[in-house]
């Protein structure tokens, strides 16, 4: 199938370019500087996630269109993530015909801890942690409120971290995936296939899940 990823420069959207070349997808890498991307991609795409426009033309033909934006660094750096997703899902409806699967990487900031509170409610979150989470929570409601579109969100456990592909993980919904003795990880090569998985056999149409060991 042709995969549009935005962000693809980041760390977990270069993950997701080489997951799904892996397994024979035709990937179109979406960034915002094309002359700077050093990925792998069938083909490079100059894209403004804020612009529905773009969006749309970016993702016209293609089965899928995955988000890998995060907030970037240094202060404010949340303020991207609610404002891009607005962005999609306008840019979806324009695809009225064909529009693609959108796939939206969250954060765990509102996953439930086994203690039964909100990740981001841990007295560790940082107040710039605080603002991505929250950002990305926000963002997260409103897709809830939107039923004319195939999305889902995929919300990463409480480390995201370089490591080797295992190609095994857990799922849930809701609710923090941790160990026994409270460990919430995955590797990004992992998280990665986690999504794609997601992509070739859909199972949380129209919901968040999470990811871990």
């Amino acid at each position: 199938m042709r995969v549009v990823v935005v962000g693809a420069n980041g760390e977990i959207g270069r993950c997701v370019v080489t997951e799904a070349l892996a397994r024979g997808h035709r990937v179109t890498a979406v960034v915002r500087r094309p002359e700077e991307y050093q990925g792998l991609a069938i083909s490079v795409e100059r894209g403004d996630v804020l612009d529905p426009a773009d969006m749309a033309r970016v993702g016209s033909g293609a089965a899928a269109l995955v988000s890998a934006v995060g907030g970037g660094d240094g202060p404010g750096r949340g303020r991207l993530i609610e404002p891009a997703a607005h962005a999609l899902v306008a840019g979806m409806r324009q695809l009225t015909d064909q529009a693609p699967r959108l796939l939206v990487v969250g954060s765990a900031g509102s996953l439930t801890t086994p203690a039964g509170s909100r990740l981001w409610d841990e007295p560790s979150v940082t107040a710039r942690q605080l603002e991505v989470m929250r950002a990305h929570g926000r963002a997260l409601e409103y897709l809830r409120t939107v039923s004319d579109l195939d999305w889902t969100v995929l919300s990463p456990p409480q480390s995201l971290l370089p490591g080797e592909r295992t190609g095994d993980y857990r799922t849930a919904t809701d609710e923090l995936v941790a160990t026994p003795d409270g460990l919430s990880t995955i590797s990004l090569p992992d998280f990665a296939t986690a999504l794609v998985d997601e992509l070739e056999t859909p199972r949380h149409h129209g919901e968040r899940f999470t990811c871990g060991y």
